[in-house]
């Protein structure tokens, strides 16, 4: 039977309750630490270097750091972890997690715990974007995009670095723009040619960047919403909402205020919301975590796959082991359609 925890204090170590959200994209990691009322304690950000497992150990050192040199949050134990975004299952087997929800749900969490009224989620990160709309505090449409380019953080990092302006500014040169040109944005290709055009023509460098922002909106609304209703309140997450041109088309296109989360949480709210989800499960159910600790950082995890071939699917499954430990222990399997291989 599952029971509800009269209420969440010190456990029988001392220590208050703290909850841990990991957020594993194809660009960057993102870790978040709140405590039992949903205050953000710490957090780290890192670029991905190619590889899931190093990032998120070095992501866990790295909070392991801040622990140790802050004294008010070794006042903290935690008690739960959850984990999202591309490599959720990998890194739940890796870390120990409680719980592994997609992107949506985290992000739809993490939003309405900040604004309670929000209706419509616009989030664009370095290699895909999405929309989330809400209505009476439930998800109810969503698309993704993670095929075209043009409408992510990727291709307007290669168009700063190629303008030669940093990306930290490119925002307040859309913002000076007198009259911003026309760019095509259905094909990186097309609107960098475009781009390329427009300035051989002699266009200035804000008028281009306004107009390559204004692209960027439309590809996005062309792609996601696609006849669905945007309605108020917008809020708009993920590394592109920092570039206060786009935000400004966004406004442009819909006709309303876009609210960007504050305090850098913007980039963020992945994380936060599984820290949420993890508090949240924690809360309800009478299990210990799983969650293997910070140390995490220093055991090595080996990842292999095989084909099963015992159906016509033939499907890849992926595992992960701790070698030496019980002969090559497998901590986690997954990728089978019929479910026969799962380990979680």
């Amino acid at each position: 039977m599952v029971q509800v925890k009269e209420e969440i204090g010190p456990s029988d170590d001392g220590k208050k309750d703290a909850f841990l959200g990991i957020d594993v994209g194809s660009v960057s990691c993102k870790f978040v630490l709140i405590d039992n009322d949903g205050n953000v304690l710490t957090h780290v950000f890192l670029i991905n270097q190619g590889s899931p497992i190093d990032v998120v150990k070095s992501g866990m050192a790295k909070m392991r750091i801040h622990i140790e040199q802050e004294e008010k949050l070794q006042e903290y134990a935690i008690r739960g972890c959850g984990t999202t975004g591309s490599a959720r299952y990998l890194t739940k087997a890796v870390v120990g997690a409680d719980l592994a929800k997609t992107e949506i749900i985290a992000h739809a969490v993490a939003t309405q715990s900040m604004y309670p009224d929000v209706r419509t989620i616009l989030e664009i990160g370095g290699q895909d974007s999405k929309l989330i709309l809400l209505r009476d505090d439930i998800v109810v449409d969503f698309a993704m995009n993670s095929v075209c380019a043009a409408g992510t953080g990727s291709f307007l990092d290669h168009q700063a670095t190629r303008l030669g302006i940093p990306i930290e500014d490119f925002g307040d040169y859309a913002l000076r723009a007198k009259s911003p040109v026309s760019i095509a944005g259905r094909c990186t290709v097309f609107a960098e040619s475009d781009m390329i055009h427009k300035q051989n023509a002699g266009y200035s460098k804000e008028d281009i960047i306004a107009g390559l922002c204004n692209s960027l909106v439309r590809n996005y609304l062309n792609n996601l919403s696609k006849g669905k209703d945007l309605e108020e309140p917008v809020v708009f997450q993920g590394g592109v909402s920092f570039n206060k041109g786009i935000v400004k088309a966004f406004e442009d296109h819909l006709g309303c205020k876009v609210t960007v989360p504050r305090d850098g949480l913007n980039v963020l709210m992945g994380a936060l919301g599984m820290a949420i989800l993890s508090r949240e499960y924690y809360l309800h159910h009478e299990v210990d975590t799983m969650f293997r600790g910070l140390d995490v950082s220093e055991v090595e995890f080996r990842t292999t796959t095989f084909h099963c071939g015992d159906c016509p699917n033939n499907c890849e499954v992926v595992q992960v082991k701790i070698p030496g430990a019980e002969e090559d222990k497998v901590i986690a399997r997954w990728g089978s359609r019929c479910g026969k291989w799962e380990v979680f």
